[in-house]
């Protein structure tokens, strides 16, 4: 399918050749939420950590006799009974990361394209780059646009644009090697340049990592 080129002055730039197995798919909202969930997963820290019996502070010795006393018996106050004492069966240092096949990852990518497209949300650009690194010069030309979030995805991000760009609120740029689903989603435009779009093809047919 055809799509009109526009550029970041919102002229027109030719038109692109867009394949229709990436871009004109059927959305699969499931699997969209399985390659979201995973690469939010894969996001946490799981630095979360609480101490066991084991590795509090405190003595060893034993509080009381074993018998005679009139009350259970205890063999150290570092017990999760006791004030002080570790915790049971609490948090500790993980990764929640999972493995996903790399044929959901793929497919979950074409979804979230093809929803750009079919929402109407998905731009083609002819380049993504900044005379100078100064925000509002790239500000002004994105207002004109209309964009106020918005992903550009590029062969290979513009220093200049990536400067310019990062002090833009709701606007991100990323190299075509790092789109994906969860930054694609949550923007409202999508806009891919020429390059990017040869770098998608490229990727999603093989030869690259499709997460």
């Amino acid at each position: 399918m055809k799509i009109d080129i526009i550029t970041l002055d919102n002229g027109a730039g030719g038109t692109a050749e867009l394949p229709d197995e990436y871009f004109a798919a059927t959305p699969r909202p499931d699997i969209m939420a399985r390659v979201v969930h995973w690469q939010q997963s894969k996001r946490r820290s799981g630095n979360h950590k609480v101490k066991g019996m084991g590795e509090v502070s405190g003595t060893t010795k034993k509080p009381y006799k074993q018998k005679g006393t009139g009350n259970a018996r205890q063999g150290s106050l570092r017990a999760p009974q006791f004030r002080t004492g570790g915790a049971v069966h609490g948090p500790v240092v993980r990764d929640h990361g999972y493995a996903l096949p790399k044929k959901v990852r793929r497919l979950g990518l074409i979804s979230a394209l093809s929803q750009k497209h079919a929402d109407g949300k998905l731009v083609v650009l002819d380049a993504a780059a900044a005379g100078s690194p100064r925000t509002k010069d790239l500000a002004a030309r994105l207002k004109v646009l209309g964009w106020t979030s918005a992903l550009v995805i590029d062969g290979t991000v513009d220093g200049n644009f990536r400067l310019a760009s990062r002090n833009i609120h709701g606007v991100d740029v990323l190299p075509t090697v790092g789109a994906n689903v969860y930054d694609i989603l949550r923007h409202d435009v999508l806009a891919i340049t020429a390059a990017g779009i040869e770098g998608l093809k490229q990727r999603l047919a093989g030869k690259g990592d499709a997460a």
